[in-house]
């Protein structure tokens, strides 16, 4: 008896195959075309030509944002993820086919550089998600627009080109760029917009940006810059004093360069130049009222009217405050007087001078106080070269420290008066020019010589005058000596003390010496000034007259003899 054999699971799995042109009738993997045979609520029935019918949501065949344009009867690519599910069913995704589709295009796109349709469908860290035609790619959020967009909202699920800028199929990466569409359609517009331009052109504008510098003005498709430094002849602080966003304004072209497609603006070239024969009506010495608009290290700017402003260097604005920040002098929008110094057209510069429109204390003083007048003043300040008093009329005058004291100097006489003492002093000499005034203490004492004249008081002492002097100091550079008992202090240089090196020797001297010497002059501060070598000169040259002269044949040893007996018998 013949036995019948089963078929195997083995045998049905190959019947299977067969029926199905292979394992998997060559499907999986691949993307095919199918019909729609069926809409069932929100799935299409599609008919590949398998054993079963496979479903795909309505979702897959519309764009983001958009319904689905879909019916019975059309033919659809699909990619076929697997034949037959657990379920016997056909499992489809019309995504995944237009992904695979998408990229062939867009890797096509992308080596000839050509741009491709988007639609900005979501946000995630960093950018945005764009839907390619099936393909995710990754919008980075500074590639958005040229500026910064606060709301993408408007740029949502609306069909509009970018470019790509990288794209690795294998990780399934793809970044595409909004902004670089819009720089090369800018650079395009502006290309022909600039044509159409010229420098001195007068156009319209809609301010579009401001900054610290200036503002961006809209001619209609392309920027301008309108630097702050030309809004206005007037000071400009900032350009939101003169213009605001949104504002239309006239505006001329004052610089085009086709290079960089940079354009510069103007609004003051519109208006008159306040500058034109601003010498003629601002003389130099004349006298003006302005107002101060800004204050510097250096000085401050005065506005004479608008557009005209003149500056006022820190040492033009105060006679008598000297290395003060001219904000402790004036204040900003204070109305002052000022005199016109000096007028550069063509540098559109104006000096002006806050102190001369006021009267010139040491001028004042000079009038007041002339040269040996005595005045009490406070010591204000004592430096290594010697006192600053305080005087009348709110000026300083100096007494050097070698008009302290007589016979004293240096630090010892900066010691005798401290700060904040009341002080008589004498005025030895006032420059109203360089504005110092010279003072000195030591001329009140008495036997002091008289200042303003070459006579000491008493009238003891006059130039050309022999007497004798008292060593006092013997110093390397000289002596210092008093004429008489009781008479005025002076100096014998060194080179004074005799007509030979070996009595210029200063050490020769001992204090308390006594000896014969002549008045040679005064010094600033009519301290006599003696000479032993031009007495001995003026000995010789008075006994030659007397007793012999250049060609009388006697020797200067007789001559001088003759004179010496001569003195003896008188």
């Amino acid at each position: 008896m013949a036995t019948t054999a089963f078929p195997t699971r083995d045998d049905f799995a190959a019947m299977l195959n067969e029926s199905l042109g292979g394992a998997d009738g060559g499907f999986e993997g691949r993307v095919v075309k199918g019909t729609v045979t069926a809409i069932e609520n929100d799935l299409a029935v599609i008919d590949i030509g398998l054993k079963s019918e496979g479903r795909v949501p309505l979702r897959e065949f519309a764009m983001p944002g958009q319904k689905a344009d879909i019916k019975v009867g059309d033919e659809v690519e699909v990619y076929v993820d697997r034949v037959e599910n657990a379920n016997g069913e056909t499992m489809l995704s019309r995504d995944r086919a237009r992904r695979e589709a998408a990229w062939d295009r867009l890797e096509e796109e992308f080596n000839k550089e050509a741009r491709v349709e988007g639609v900005i469908f979501g946000r995630v860290k960093g950018g945005f998600t764009v839907d390619l035609g099936g393909a995710v790619a990754f919008l980075p959020g500074s590639q958005v627009d040229i500026r910064p967009v606060r709301d993408v909202g408007p740029l949502m699920d609306l069909p509009q080109p970018f470019q790509i800028l990288k794209m690795d199929r294998r990780r399934g990466n793809i970044v595409v760029s909004r902004r670089a569409i819009l720089e090369e359609t800018r650079a395009e517009q502006r290309s022909g917009l600039i044509l159409n331009l010229e420098e001195g052109q007068i156009i319209e504008g809609a301010v579009k940006n401001i900054t610290d510098y200036g503002a961006f003005v809209d001619l209609g498709g392309i920027d301008g810059l309108l630097h702050v430094t030309d809004m206005s002849y007037k000071r400009v602080n900032h350009p939101s004093e003169v213009i605001n966003i949104g504002d239309t304004v006239k505006v001329q072209i004052i610089r085009i360069n086709r290079d960089t497609q940079r354009i510069s603006l103007g609004m003051k070239q519109l208006e008159s130049d306040p500058w034109e024969g601003v010498a003629a009506k601002y003389p130099v010495g004349a006298k003006l009222s302005g107002v101060v608009t800004n204050i510097t290290d250096y000085g401050a700017f005065v506005e004479l009217e608008a557009g005209i402003e003149g500056l006022v260097h820190v040492s033009e604005m105060s006679w008598v405050k000297k290395n003060v920040h001219p904000g402790k002098i004036v204040s900003t929008s204070q109305e002052v007087d000022v005199i016109v110094l000096e007028v550069d057209s063509d540098k559109r510069r104006i000096s002006l001078g806050l102190k001369q429109a006021q009267s010139n204390p040491w001028g004042a003083f000079a009038d007041t106080h002339p040269v040996g007048s005595v005045v009490e003043g406070e010591v204000k300040n004592a430096t290594e070269f010697g006192l600053f008093v305080g005087l009348p009329g709110d000026v300083d005058g100096m007494v050097h420290m070698s008009d302290i004291a007589w016979g004293i100097s240096g630090e010892e006489a900066l010691h005798l008066h401290r700060k904040g003492e009341a002080v008589q002093v004498v005025v030895l000499d006032v420059d109203v020019e360089k504005e110092r005034i010279s003072l000195g203490i030591k001329q009140l004492e008495k036997g002091a010589p008289a200042v303003g004249g070459g006579v000491a008081a008493g009238g003891s002492v006059k130039k050309n005058d022999v007497v004798t002097v008292t060593v006092l100091e013997v110093r390397d550079n000289g002596l210092e000596v008093q004429a008489g008992d009781d008479g005025a202090t002076g100096f014998i240089k060194r080179a004074d003390l005799g007509r030979d090196r070996d009595e210029q020797r200063a050490e020769r001297y001992q204090v308390g010496q006594k000896f014969d010497a002549m008045v040679i002059g005064f010094d600033r501060s009519k301290k006599p000034n003696f000479s032993v070598k031009a007495m001995q000169i003026a000995e010789e040259k008075q006994a030659v007259e007397q007793y012999g002269s250049s060609d009388s044949g006697a020797s200067l040893g007789d001559i001088l003899g003759e004179a010496l007996k001569a003195g003896k018998k008188d």
